[in-house]
C-alpha cells in the first residue's frame, strides 16, 4: 500500500534490541493495532543486513502521546493468548499486502 502523502512510507526504518546483552538490529515490518493495543512486527538482520532465517518478531508497541519526541516502548507479549492474536493479525496483514501486490501487478500488464 503505497501512501502519496509520506515519502518517508517506503524508507526502510531500523530499531536496534537488546537481547540476553547482544545488540541486534530489526527492520520494521509494520505497526497494527489489535483492540486496543498496538504491535510491531521486526525483522532482525545479521551483520550483513540480511534477514537469513525468515524470522519475523512481533513485540508490544507504544507510544508516549503527551511527548512525541520520547522513544517508543517496545514490549515482550508474555501472554500466549495475546501473542496468537498479534500473530494471526499479522498473517492477514501479510494476505492483504499480497493480494495489493497481486492486484498492483494486474494494473501494470
Amino acid at each position: 500500500m503505497e501512501n502519496q502523502n509520506n515519502p518517508m512510507e517506503d524508507e526502510e526504518i531500523y530499531v536496534d534490541l537488546n537481547i540476553d546483552g547482544k545488540e541486534i538490529t530489526c527492520s520494521i515490518v509494520t505497526i497494527f493495532t489489535v483492540g486496543e493495543k498496538d504491535y510491531i512486527a521486526l525483522l532482525p538482520l545479521n551483520e550483513n543486513g540480511e534477514n537469513e532465517e525468515g524470522n519475523v518478531w512481533l513485540y508490544g508497541y507504544k507510544e508516549d502521546p503527551d511527548n512525541p519526541e520520547a522513544e517508543p516502548e517496545i514490549i515482550y507479549i508474555e501472554d500466549e493468548e495475546e501473542y496468537e492474536a498479534a500473530a494471526d493479525a499479522f498473517d492477514e496483514y501479510l494476505d492483504s499486502q499480497e493480494f495489493d501486490e497481486l492486484i498492483d501487478g494486474d494494473d501494470e500488464e
